[in-house]
């Protein structure tokens, strides 16, 4: 049965069981600041599970894209890890619990396939459960399930979290007997090779706080309702009716992982048996690139893209395993163009997104494998640069510092380093290198822990909302109202005044202020309440369905539950607006020159200004940022409509409406129109007619980050400002030049070419000087012990490559013969510096550059044995350097 049938059948058989089909969230759609991506089906139903949010349906089934990465390493060496998968879920939010949930997935496990089933064998499945959960017990054997083939586990096992603060209980896992010649008899407690595990179901009516491991953490209470979020692992469950031996060899992977084997020339399967644990490092590699290849598609299918923090950097790394893993299994050359489309082909029949959006996934990851490529070519150099310099040394170990340096400067693997020194016969001190890792990830995570905020120090904003409900926003039709002001909150909580002074927090029952969100900024404003008055500074959105207004009292007093009324800084509002409706003609244009790809990876919209973030692998060139510029300055002319309506989610899809990746959406959106060139979903506040932005500037274009760039523009008065001042400039060169102002740019041009002139002119006068005298000052070598030694300063101010020139100029008039030593001293910039040149007759009377230079460093300075430099100690030291050298001379 192919991976996509079974999803189809999961959804049908819990559709016809009364369950609301839910889509999956993006992979990186989360709101929680714990989590990176959706780790779980039930990530997007917390809010349900917690209380925050009424959920529109009460049973609820999804298949839902999923990463995890904890267990990375383990990829390819078990039949159950993968980096991307999919999680088959279904959901009860206080209607069913375990007496609902058991039989629904006992029933679509074992009915026959002809009547819409997975027709497993029913001798063959093995529930564990939690060790007191006796309810559970007795439902599993209602159905059918004879007491010795169900299994009491702990609470690592059988007691289901997150693993961060939130929803949690116990839980009952369904395994599959694969028979004998996957491992021992006995049940899923003595192998879980054999009994694989592929559904959880978790019965969900705790809360827990924050912990380190999976049983220590404590629980602070019940759920609002008793809930079932369960998960079945639509991979394993693909592996199992499929007969095939892991997650690896599944339809949706194997044909990834046959393509890598046909490039790489490997059989796969040639050398391993059927258990995970008896594979061939050649099979582990190839389901590595399998897997990661497959992740990586789908990563960037969602709007992921490389970089070195957050998702992007965990794509790069899974990018960068796959590339090294093929490379070490003998294929040189660009591996992703060879394997991307063949991903795209497996998984488009359940994610057809993936084949309409090919091109902008490819080109993010063909430009990170040519990245990658190169920082293997650079780190190469510098590796095979510090083997030479420990054999040199005349050690066997490359230091775990410099192997640490290769991995965390330069991106290169660990894995590659060790194997490139054992072929030039050392080793790698892997110890000390695993320490400097382990160093840099605790000060990661100490570094992330401060950051999380977690679900309890949002309690006192959650008391308000479960009081009083969601907050009323009306600022879309109005920029005034009465209201009434439903709780003040302090540094300490909640409180029931505050005076002149004082900066407060102030929840009102409805409110004309916008809450920053959708990189637009807050409203600013008054609110007077009776003798008191408050300016609003900021307005945000701490949890969903709440406004909270950060305030000053400006005047008087201001008192929890009086009534007041709220005045929004409609000069402020309106600024802010004309920059997010030019944001959306701007993102709209820059697709229309660059192509869909274009899509937006941030924004922000302030008075009079904007910036736009996008998602592009090269940057934009100027003339096409003069046609984006003049294209949305015509929609401003053409004085269209802006429109805003909500409507459901997939009409907003059906009529082309953009939505931003990273959002998660819910059923029920707001589209905003301009005319018909622009139609995208936000919640964010927009002028009346796009001709009231009046003018818009593009400022500057660049890149913020891998494949991301940054436009910053001007809108309004703002822009008007900055062309009547650079017209200002202009008008003022042009009258310095005697020009008219269309000429001013070629007489500039003109001016800076004709300095860069002469300043290569006076750089070959500055050589010529400094080499002028080489021939005189080799004849005056002194000889020193038997060698000609030459110590003489550089005229002050001279270049570094000039220094070095001089020092091996002079030693070149020297007869060969002779043992000879320059040494060549210089002052810049207050700091003194020392070049030393050696000859082969005096290296081979044992001297070498490098000694030289350290010895008049104290240790310090380095380089080749007949050439070498050091500096940084004070200008008046230099004198000081050439005695220091004369003196190491006389002493070797």
């Amino acid at each position: 049965m192919k991976t996509a049938e079974i999803k189809r059948r999961y959804l049908a058989h819990f559709e016809a069981n009364g369950h609301a089909v839910v889509p999956s969230a993006p992979l990186p759609a989360i709101s929680d600041p714990n989590l990176l991506f959706v780790n779980a089906g039930m990530v997007q139903f917390v809010p349900y599970f917690l209380g925050q949010q009424t959920p529109p349906y009460r049973r609820a089934v999804s298949v839902q894209k999923c990463i995890r990465t904890p267990d990375i390493d383990e990829v390819g060496k078990t039949s159950r890890h993968g980096t991307f998968f999919q999680m088959n879920g279904n959901f009860s939010f206080g209607d069913y619990f375990k007496a609902g949930a058991i039989p629904l997935a006992w029933e679509l496990s074992t009915k026959p396939v002809a009547e819409g089933g997975y027709g497993l064998d029913p001798e063959r499945i093995w529930p564990t459960i939690y060790l007191d959960d006796d309810e559970a017990f007795e439902i599993w054997r209602s159905v059918g399930v004879p007491a010795e083939r169900i299994v009491r586990r702990g609470k690592a096992d059988n007691f289901w979290s997150m693993g961060i603060p939130g929803p949690c209980g116990p839980s009952s896992e369904l395994f599959y007997d694969r028979g004998p010649e996957y491992g021992a008899e006995g049940g899923p407690a003595v192998d879980e090779d054999r009994y694989m595990e592929y559904w959880n179901l978790v019965f969900m009516q705790f809360e827990r706080g924050p912990g380190t491991t999976k049983e220590d953490y404590p629980i602070l209470g019940d759920l609002p309702a008793q809930n079932i979020d369960t998960g079945m692992g639509l991979e394993r469950m693909a592996s199992i009716l499929q007969g095939v031996d892991n997650l690896y060899e599944i339809d949706e992977v194997r044909p990834i992982l046959a393509r890598a084997a046909e490039l790489t020339g490997k059989r796969y399967g040639a050398h391993s048996g059927h258990v995970a644990s008896e594979s061939h490092p050649d099979d582990v590699r190839l389901r590595v690139v399998a897997d990661h290849v497959r992740t990586a598609l789908m990563l960037i299918g969602d709007g992921v893209t490389p970089s070195n923090e957050g998702r992007g950097y965990v794509l790069r790394r899974i990018m960068r395993r796959a590339i090294r893993s093929i490379r070490l299994l003998g294929w040189q050359d660009r591996a992703l163009p060879e394997l991307l489309p063949v991903a795209r082909d497996c998984m488009a029949p359940s994610y057809p997104e993936l084949a309409t959006d090919f091109d902008r996934i490819a080109q993010y990851a063909y430009a990170e494998e040519e990245a990658f490529l190169s920082t293997l070519r650079a780190g190469t150099t510098i590796l095979d640069t510090a083997i030479a310099e420990t054999r040199t040394a005349g050690g066997t170990a490359l230091s775990g510092a410099k192997a640490f340096q290769l991995h965390d400067t330069y991106g290169f693997p660990i894995d590659l380093t060790l194997e490139i020194a054992a072929e030039q016969g050392l080793k790698v001190d892997d110890e000390g290198f695993r320490r400097l890792m382990a160093d840099q990830r605790t000060r990661a995570k100490a570094d992330a822990q401060a950051r999380k905020t977690g679900h309890t120090d949002v309690s006192a904003y959650r008391s308000v909302l479960d009081a009083g409900g969601p907050v009323t926003f009306t600022g879309y039709s109005e920029v005034a109202r009465e209201s009434r002001v439903r709780a003040l909150l302090g540094a300490d909580g909640p409180r029931q005044a505050a005076t002149e002074g004082e900066t407060v927090e102030l929840v009102l029952d409805t409110t004309p202020f916008y809450a920053e969100g959708g990189g637009q900024q807050p409203d600013h404003g008054i609110i007077t309440v009776g003798d008191g008055q408050v300016e609003v500074l900021d307005v945000q959105q701490p949890v969903p369905g709440l406004i909270v207004h950060r305030a000053r009292v400006i005047r008087g007093e201001v008192h929890s539950g009086d009534t007041g009324y709220a005045e929004i800084d409609t000069t402020r509002r309106r600024a802010i607006s004309r920059s997010h409706t030019a944001t959306h003609l701007v993102h709209q244009t820059m697709r229309n020159f660059l192509g869909e790809s274009a899509t937006q990876a941030g924004s922000l919209n302030a008075p009079g200004r904007l910036r736009f973030d996008f998602n592009t692998p090269t940057g934009v060139s100027p003339t096409v940022l003069r046609d984006v510029e003049q294209q949305v300055n015509e929609v401003l002319l053409a004085d269209l409509e802006v429109h805003a309506f909500i409507t459901s989610l997939d009409e907003a899809r059906r009529i082309g409406a953009m939505a931003l990746f990273g959002e998660k959406y819910g059923e029920e959106v707001r589209v905003v129109e301009v005319g018909d060139y622009a139609r995208e979903l936000c919640g964010g506040t927009h002028v009346a007619r796009s001709a009231q932005l009046g003018l818009v500037k593009i400022l500057s274009e660049s890149s913020i980050g891998s494949g991301v760039r940054r436009v910053e523009a001007l809108v309004g008065m703002d822009a008007f400002g900055f062309l009547a001042r650079e017209h200002l400039l202009v008008s003022r060169l042009a009258e310095l030049y005697r020009v008219p102002n269309d000429q001013v740019a070629d007489r500039v041009e003109q001016t800076v070419t004709q300095l860069r002139d002469a300043e290569k002119e006076l750089e070959k006068l500055r050589a010529q000087l400094v080499l002028g005298g080489a021939g005189a000052l080799a004849a005056q070598a002194r000889d020193v012990r038997g060698v000609a030694y030459v110590g003489t300063e550089a005229p002050e101010g001279a270049a570094g490559n000039d220094v070095r020139t001089l020092a091996q100029e002079i030693r070149g008039k020297i007869d060969p013969a002779r043992p000879a030593v320059v040494a060549v001293a210089a002052r810049a910039n207050g700091k003194a510096s020392l070049v030393v040149a050696v000859n082969a007759a005096a290296r081979s009377r044992g001297l070498a550059a490098s000694d030289l230079v350290k010895a008049a460093f104290s240790g310090r300075g380095g380089g080749s044995p007949d050439l070498a430099q050091g500096g940084g100690l004070p200008a008046a030291e230099a004198p000081n350097l050439l005695l220091t050298v004369e003196k190491a001379i006389t002493e070797a």
